[in-house]
């Protein structure tokens, strides 16, 4: 489990809407939650998600023209994977050759998942987040960061928002075992960059190999200058040098900042947090974990509610059989 610096989130106590999927077993377990309405005391002094308290401040919003163009061929390539897509189902045949493939030669499937996980799912989970086009229509969470916290729709900042839910994803994966967390963080940094070296080539136009090759070190130097001041925030557990790291790396410094804005953001980053504390090594090395929406808050989990996630994941991961598919074997905890 990660270190007490998630569970600072007083900022999230006595809200009613919890918004996290800590696995399929969790999500079931969150909507039977709000069955029962909040009191009046509990609305009146309930905690404003981050973007119902960014929309309260009035910094200006800073229009910026320099967003990528996107084509049908582009747009192809920069889709999910079939296997990534909503409802997709794997047809039978396959899932029976691909059992007995993985029992007859042994494969470890830890090691897959931190590809078709942490390299696959979990990126294109943070790239989304901030992803936008000319002339497109914004996502909720894309939404968010460009219209509610006003901040510049380009190439640069797309990156520093992605950089920041990989670092929050980077938190969770140094609490896994040793060389498993490794693996899958390398995967989703390899991930990134062959990303970005493809759009800066395919959207950004940028065909010259020597000027990607700059870029690209930059963007570099640019990932771990921001991870590293996030960490020194996580380490210290202090809102305030927390408060000071995304300063300095979402709103690039601005003297003029507004700081309700600047708490919206810390706010969403200690709700990341809190959930990615609360799922096992198990569940989140499967892909169990979906960020929260910036419209939506957390409810502080009980003794109770811990017990009844931890026996929900187990029932979800351990059937009652016993019998476990060679897919589905791995010596990530089902505990922490």
């Amino acid at each position: 489990m990660l270190s007490t610096a998630a569970r600072q989130a007083h900022i999230l106590a006595k809200s009613r809407v919890p918004a996290a999927n800590f696995g399929l077993a969790a999500r079931r377990f969150a909507s039977s939650q709000v069955q029962n309405e909040a009191s009046k005391e509990d609305k009146a002094t309930a905690v404003p998600s981050p973007e119902d308290l960014a929309k309260a401040s009035h910094l200006p919003h800073i229009s910026n023209v320099e967003m990528p163009n996107k084509d049908i061929n582009l747009k192809n390539k920069l889709e999910k994977p079939d296997y990534e897509k909503e409802g997709y189902q794997v047809p039978e045949w396959k899932k029976a050759f691909g059992e007995t493939f993985v029992s007859l030669f042994h494969i470890d499937m830890d090691n897959v998942r931190a590809g078709t996980i942490g390299g696959s799912k979990y990126y294109y989970m943070c790239k989304d987040q901030g992803l936008q086009f000319t002339d497109e229509e914004l996502s909720e969470t894309a939404v968010f960061w460009y219209d509610t916290l006003g901040l510049p729709r380009t190439f640069a900042m797309w990156f520093q928002i992605t950089t920041l839910h990989v670092w929050l994803l980077f938190v969770r994966m140094r609490a896994m075992p040793f060389k498993m967390g490794k693996n899958y963080q390398q995967k989703l940094v390899d991930k990134l960059f062959k990303d970005i070296e493809m759009r800066l080539s395919e959207e950004m136009n940028v065909l010259s190999g020597q000027i990607r090759d700059s870029y690209m070190k930059d963007f570099h130097s640019q990932m771990l200058g921001m991870i590293f001041s996030l960490d020194e925030a996580f380490a210290q557990k202090s809102d305030d040098v927390l408060a000071a790291a995304v300063w300095r790396n979402v709103f690039n410094g601005d003297k003029n900042i507004d700081i309700v804005k600047l708490e919206a953001v810390v706010r969403y980053i200690r709700m990341q947090l809190y959930v990615l504390d609360s799922i096992s090594d198990r569940a989140f090395g499967f892909g169990d974990f979906e960020f929260v929406g910036p419209n939506e808050t957390v409810d502080l989990l009980t003794a109770e509610d811990k017990a009844q996630l931890l026996k929900m994941t187990k029932m979800k991961f351990e059937p009652e059989d016993g019998k476990t598919l060679p897919s589905q074997k791995s010596k990530l905890s089902l505990d922490e």
